[in-house]
C-alpha cells in the first residue's frame, strides 16, 4: 500500500488528506479503526521515540503522546506498590510484564496530559499491556506486533473503533527529511542521536559520579526531548519521564512547567493524597482531576461546601504549603535534560527544588560558568552533550 486516504487533516475543514510514500510502500498496516492525521503524527513520532529508547537501554519502552509531544515516556522497570496505586493498576490481576510496566509508567506519570493519548510500544503488545490500555481513555496504539489475545482486547475498545496500527520494525526512513510550509518545501538531514557509553562523559562539574541508573534516566530525557516540541525540558526518575515541559518560548518556563509536573507526580505519592476518601463510584478521570486540584493552588474550588460532597465521603483537610514542601524535600536523585543550553543558573535553581541531582544539556552558553557554578553549589553532576535536540 503506497497511500492511505484520511478523513481530514489537523481539522475537519482541511480536506483532502492522506499519507503516502513517494517511493516504496507504507511501512504500516491498520489492523483496526480509522486513524486520522494527528493520530499518525503522534504514532510515527512516538514509534521513533520508543525504538530509540529500546536501543539505548535494552529495555521495552512505551510512550504516551498528545498533540505531537510526549506526555510520558518510560522503560520497563518494575513498579513499586505505591506506583501501582497512583497509576490505578493496583487492582489489576495481571502479570506485570516489562512492557506493561513501561506503559503504566508512561500513561500514569502525567495523567491529566495523557488523557486521550496515542500509544507507542517498542515490543509486541502482550495481553497484560492491552488490558491496561483497555481501561484508559485513548485514541490508539502503534506497535511492531500484537498477540492474538491482545488484539482481541484492543479491537473491542471504543465499540470496536479503537485505532490499532502495526509497523514494520525494520523500516528505515531516508536520511533526508522534507516537509512543506506555505507551499515551500523544507529539507534537512535527520537528527541522529546515538547514545553510547561515552555520550555523557563530558562532565563539567566538580561532582563527577554518574551511576548507571542516572545514565539510563538521562538517556530517557535526551530521547524524549528529541521528539518533544521545542523549547523543551524533561525530568526523569527511575526509568520514566515524570515531567515534560514542551513548546515554551522561554527555557525557564519549560523548566518550571516540567518541574511542576514532576512535583505533582511526587505529591501524588504522599500518604495524605493516597488516602483521600474518594467515593467508590467516582470515575477515574474525575478522580485524576480532583487530585490535581487538591495538590494545586486552586484546592479551595474542590473543598468548597457543596462541591467536596460530590467526590469524597468526608471533607479532606487542606494540603498545606508547608506539608507539600516537606514532602517534596524527600524527592532526590532526579535527572533533568534540556534540548538546548541553559542560558542562566535560574534553571538549575528551579530544578534543585524538584530534587534534581543529574543534568544533561548541550552547553555552549556564554553563561556556562554561571550554570556550572550553580550546579556545584548543590553538588549536582552536569554533562555537556554538545548536541542540540530542537524539534518542530
Amino acid at each position: 500500500m503506497k497511500e492511505l486516504e484520511l478523513k481530514y487533516g489537523c481539522n475537519p475543514n482541511q480536506k483532502p488528506s492522506r499519507i503516502y510514500m513517494e517511493e516504496g510502500e507504507l511501512p504500516i498496516t491498520v489492523l483496526n479503526g480509522k486513524p486520522g492525521y494527528i493520530n499518525f503524527l503522534d504514532a510515527f513520532n512516538g514509534w521513533q521515540l520508543v525504538k530509540e529508547l529500546k536501543k539505548a537501554t535494552g529495555l521495552p519502552a512505551a510512550t504516551s503522546f498528545k498533540h505531537v509531544s510526549p506526555a510520558g515516556a518510560a522503560v520497563g522497570q518494575p513498579l513499586s506498590d505505591v506506583e501501582k496505586k497512583i497509576y490505578w493498576v493496583d487492582d489489576m490481576d495481571i502479570e506485570f510484564t516489562p512492557l506493561a510496566n513501561a506503559y503504566a509508567r508512561a500513561r500514569g506519570a502525567d495523567r491529566m496530559s495523557s488523557f486521550g493519548d496515542f500509544i507507542s510500544l517498542s515490543d509486541e503488545c502482550d495481553l497484560s499491556t492491552a488490558k491496561i490500555i483497555a481501561r484508559e481513555v485513548s485514541d490508539g496504539v502503534i506497535a511492531p506486533g500484537y498477540t492474538a489475545e491482545a488484539l482481541e482486547v484492543l479491537k473491542s475498545k471504543k465499540k470496536g473503533n479503537y485505532n490499532v496500527i502495526q509497523i514494520d520494525e525494520n523500516y528505515e526512513p531516508k536520511a533526508l527529511e522534507r516537509k512543506e510550509v506555505f507551499g515551500i518545501t523544507f529539507e534537512q538531514g535527520r537528527n541522529e542521536l546515538v547514545i553510547d557509553d561515552d555520550f555523557f562523559s563530558n562532565i563539567v562539574t566538580e561532582n563527577k559520579e554518574l551511576p548507571e541508573q542516572a545514565k539510563i534516566d538521562l538517556a530517557i530525557s535526551m530521547i524524549t526531548l528529541k521528539y518533544t516540541q521545542s523549547n523543551s525540558v524533561c525530568y526523569v526518575k527511575d526509568g520514566q519521564a515524570i515531567g515534560i515541559g514542551a513548546g515554551q518560548q522561554s527555557r525557564i518556563h519549560c523548566t518550571r512547567l516540567a518541574g511542576q509536573k514532576a512535583d505533582n507526580w511526587w505529591l501524588r505519592q504522599c500518604p495524605k493524597v493516597l488516602n483521600l476518601p474518594f467515593k467508590e463510584d467516582i470515575r477515574r478521570a474525575d478522580r485524576d482531576n480532583s487530585i490535581d486540584l487538591y495538590i494545586g493552588e486552586e484546592y479551595e474550588d474542590l473543598l468548597a461546601e457543596g462541591t467536596w460532597q460530590n467526590f469524597f465521603t468526608e471533607k479532606p483537610s487542606v494540603f498545606t504549603k508547608e506539608e507539600k514542601r516537606a514532602w517534596l524535600d524527600q524527592l532526590t536523585d532526579v535527572t533533568v535534560g534540556s534540548d538546548a543550553f541553559f542560558p542562566f543558573g535560574d534553571n538549575i535553581e528551579r530544578a534543585h527544588k524538584s530534587g534534581v541531582k543529574y543534568v544533561a544539556q548541550p552547553g555552549g552558553s556564554i553563561r556556562d560558568d554561571n550554570v556550572i557554578e550553580t550546579c556545584n553549589k548543590y553538588g549536582m553532576v552536569m554533562s555537556f552533550t554538545g548536541l542540540r535536540l530542537f524539534h518542530h
